[in-house]
């Protein structure tokens, strides 16, 4: 998909490569000192890749990539996952990563840098990734809970309480053990979105103790994190292997597996599906977050971002391929325990009926050991036309036992987790060990892609205090006084009503932003900076120019696919309400919670067009240019040219490979800011 890139016969640029440092100017006593401080890097390659690993394999590859293959046709839904996966997903990891790469800043500094009017795209990364941060960190939350209660046996889940009078509650005896403990002990639900009730100190304090860790894993950044991410990025797929190598051997297994793959093709009729497709392919890969951006910004010039993009993209394909497997044999294993059970309940109904009133064709000689009639017989009885209620005067009242319907009980996100996981996990020899396992690994995913997710918040707040030239807070303190903040926001979450304000951040806060921003960081690229130019500085860093796959998507597919389906989720936005899972049923979100939604999503996308619009005003439209010129102006230092080729910056005159290195300074004219030099090794 590229060729090989001859930087003496393409680009006439100089060589060796600059190294970035930041610098912050000191006054003292009026003279012009200035203070280097280097930009943080990763330690190796390796741990780059753990890190973008970790970040982009996250609590939506278990609980959300297999809800959306059960409920979108099985292994049809693979057909639009890995197609869009190639048309959208690797084209926008492979801009991310190159700018960041180049430019070695966050995402607001990188798109400023491309044109000051798109700095309203790394604004809108920047919201996204907060409110994606508020609410994820409440999922971690809920997995400390679970970690803390697994260390019981039998599991607390395992049985219904009792009440005074010894009997079942009845609660739990018309559900489920797991769903009552979910409802009742963990997160003590109540009955609207509305009705907060209190803060549920239990849940307060694991929530405390989630952003503590985030805090104390990224409060020197990447230098802190980075050791972590090794940790965050392999244990899940050690737990994973475990868990397949167990969940393979249970009872239903198979039936589980059948299920996922056999596909449905007509599905693939549904635009829906392929919406699907398109939003998990930006969850799962962590694309438009600011993230990717942040952490190719700590990657050395000459790292082949290509090769990442393709290993990055691969891995995240196969992980979530082999998370479906042991999930859905796992749930297999689930299905065939409660079509068992159901089969075992007809048998003791159909047997007392037949002991009550004994029929002469049937042959009650065959009990077996339970005192239940024989399969066979029972096979018989519920196939045979002439045991019917009208032939025998017998209401059997039997309970319909379908495999295939239990098995297409689709449950997505916390249901998958912390109901229908666990109840499954209840069954298994050694729970508690099993217990343990499943939520250290939940909480392993849900904190690395937390990390990326906050470093997309704190590398821009960085950024920012360079343009606005104010004092520099340590990365700890800045680090801290962001997770006080979310914390405290956060407290609405662990009130009654707070996985129905979980589910309305997820409903409007991500979705539409996250593909509003792909759309435009493909246009920003392919046509503003120019996507030649673009090859050019990939082909300087990795000396491979990229090949027609690579163009042709960033011109045309990417932003093509991307456009039809925000138009898309735009209008089913508009034409179906959205809806939580109220205390009985689904409900409609009320008009009042819907106006927060829509204030979410318009938070998310107003700073690209706000400061855009802005920008013109001020500086062009005084001048008689029409917005055409003023996108494609010719006197910007980044848009047309290439990203390291500074025109403020003398071409390099080094000697021989003992000279010191030499130090070039590119100050803006009249900036008395903070500014950047070139260190050319």
């Amino acid at each position: 998909m590229g060729e090989t890139f001859d930087e003496d016969r393409d680009l006439d640029l100089p060589s060796p490569l600059p190294k970035i440092v930041e610098m912050t100017p000191v006054l003292d006593g009026g003279k012009g000192e200035v203070q280097v401080r280097e930009r943080a890097t990763w330690d190796n390659k390796a741990q780059f890749l753990m890190g973008v690993i970790s970040m982009a394999v996250g609590l939506g590859n278990v609980w959300r990539f297999p809800y959306l293959c059960q409920k979108n046709g099985g292994g049809a839904f693979l057909i639009p996952y890995v197609i869009l996966l190639f048309l959208e997903g690797m084209p926008i990891s492979l801009i991310e990563m190159g700018i960041g790469q180049k430019m070695r800043q966050g995402s607001i500094g990188v798109w400023k840098s491309i044109h000051p009017a798109l700095g309203g795209l790394g604004i809108c990364s920047a919201i996204v990734s907060f409110l994606v941060g508020l609410y994820y960190n409440v999922v971690i939350t809920w997995c400390f809970y679970y970690l803390f209660n697994s260390f019981q046996s039998p599991l607390p889940w395992a049985e219904c309480p009792v009440d005074n009078n010894g009997s079942v509650v009845e609660e739990c005896a018309l559900s489920s053990e797991t769903s009552y403990f979910w409802y009742r002990n963990a997160i003590d639900s109540s009955t609207s979105i509305g009705d907060l009730v209190e803060i549920k100190w239990w849940m307060c304090l694991c929530l405390l103790l989630a952003w503590l860790v985030v805090y104390l894993c990224m409060m020197r950044g990447i230098q802190s994190s980075g050791k972590v991410m090794y940790f965050t990025a392999i244990f899940p797929y050690i737990v994973l292997i475990i868990f397949f190598g167990r969940a393979i051997t249970l009872k239903g297994a198979d039936e589980g597996l059948l299920h996922m793959i056999t596909p449905r093709i007509d599905r693939l009729k549904d635009p829906q599906v392929w919406m699907d497709a398109a939003t998990q392919v930006f969850y799962s890969m962590s694309l438009a977050f600011g993230g990717l951006i942040a952490y190719s910004s700590y990657n050395p010039p000459t790292n082949n971002c290509v090769q990442d993009a393709y290993v990055t993209s691969i891995i995240n394909l196969l992980t979530s391929i082999f998370t479906s497997i042991v999930i859905f044999s796992v749930l297999g294993f689930k299905a065939m325990l409660a079509f068992e059970s159901c089969v075992s309940k007809n048998k003791k109904m159909v047997t007392d009926l037949l002991l009550a009133n004994p029929i002469a064709s049937v042959d009650l000689s065959d009990f077996n050991a339970s005192m239940l009639i024989s399969d066979e017989t029972y096979e018989m009885i519920m196939k045979d036309p002439l045991f019917n209620i009208t032939s025998h005067h017998l209401d059997f009242n039997l309970h319909k036992c379908d495999l295939s319907q239990e098995l297409d009980k689709a449950a997505e996100g916390t249901g998958l987790a912390f109901i229908v996981f666990t109840q499954a996990m209840v069954e298994l020899p050694g729970s508690p060990f099993w217990a343990v396992l499943f939520f250290l690994m939940l909480l392993a995913l849900g904190l690395g892609s937390q990390f990326g997710t906050m470093e997309g918040v704190i590398t821009n707040i960085f950024d920012l205090s360079h343009d606005f030239h104010t004092k520099m807070l340590r990365k700890e303190v800045l680090t801290g006084i962001l997770c006080g903040a979310c914390f405290l926001v956060d407290l609405i979450f662990v009130t009654g009503a707070g996985e129905y304000w979980v589910t309305l951040v997820d409903s409007f806060a991500a979705t539409t932003g996250l593909i509003f921003i792909g759309l435009f960081e493909v246009v920003a690229v392919a046509y503003i900076y120019g996507w030649r130019r673009f090859s050019d500085d990939i082909a300087r860093m990795t000396g491979v120019r990229p090949g027609l796959y690579w163009t042709f998507t960033w011109r045309f597919i990417s932003p093509i696919f991307i456009a039809i389906i925000f138009l898309s989720s735009m209008i089913k936005s508009f034409l179906h309400n959205p809806t939580y899972d109220g205390k009985t049923e689904k409900e409609e979100f009320p008009n009042w919670a819907v106006s927060i939604g829509i204030v979410c999503v318009l938070l998310n996308v107003l700073p690209l067009p706000g400061i855009c619009l802005w920008y013109y005003l001020k500086n062009y439209k005084s001048r008689g240019q029409t917005f055409i010129q003023f996108v494609t102006r010719a006197d910007t230092t980044v848009s047309q040219k290439p990203m390291m080729d500074d025109p403020d910056v003398p071409p390099y005159e080094g000697g021989g490979e003992d000279d010191e290195p030499s130090v070039i300074m590119a100050i803006p004219p009249k900036r008395a800011g903070n500014f950047q030099i070139d260190v050319i090794e």
